[in-house]
């Protein structure tokens, strides 16, 4: 294997990769389509992540424990709201739907509603992962230079599914 095969600065990666809950060993989250990205310049990993991967090569499995204390904060039990479902609008009704709000200073929060019964809705402005010990299982399927497109777009170009909303999906 030469430096040319290993992940670096300036490579397109290519790789799947789940989440495990450290303690229970659920799969939180599991992304069998092939994620690209160009090490260095995109930052779709966290850095603890990130630094792992360099100098592997494809075909390797790595697995990272995050403490999700130090990546996300501690869980604040402020940010889990429950109101009546009459004064929830229809489409906020349903468990695992985003909601996106603004404050007064502009500051975007995200909350995820997490129950849903016959009288009322709750919604959590924490990320799921709060709390947790989870270990990243990343399995690395490609490593080579990456072109001046993707290095411009931070990815692959043209990729289907759209990554930013695969992203989405499992950031929170």
């Amino acid at each position: 294997m030469t430096t040319e095969d290993v992940i670096q600065d300036g490579k397109f990666v290519e790789l799947k990769y789940k989440i495990v809950d450290a303690k229970s060993g659920d799969i939180l989250t599991h992304i069998e389509y092939p994620i690209g990205y160009v090490h260095g310049v995109t930052d779709l990993l966290t850095e603890q992540v990130a630094r792992q991967l360099e100098g592997r090569a494809a075909g390797d499995v790595v697995e990272v424990p995050i403490d999700c204390n130090i990546l996300y904060g501690p869980r604040d039990e402020s940010l889990v709201f429950t109101d009546y479902i009459e004064n929830v609008p229809e489409e906020y009704r349903e468990v695992g739907t985003r909601i996106v709000t603004e404050n007064d200073k502009g500051e975007i929060r995200e909350f995820l509603v997490t129950r849903v019964d016959e009288k009322t809705v709750t919604v959590d402005g924490n990320n799921p992962l709060c709390g947790r010990q989870v270990v990243f299982t990343l399995e690395i399927l490609t490593v080579r230079d990456a072109t001046e497109e993707e290095i411009e777009a931070g990815g692959a170009v043209d990729a289907d599914p759209d990554v930013e909303e695969i992203l989405k999906a499992t950031r929170h």
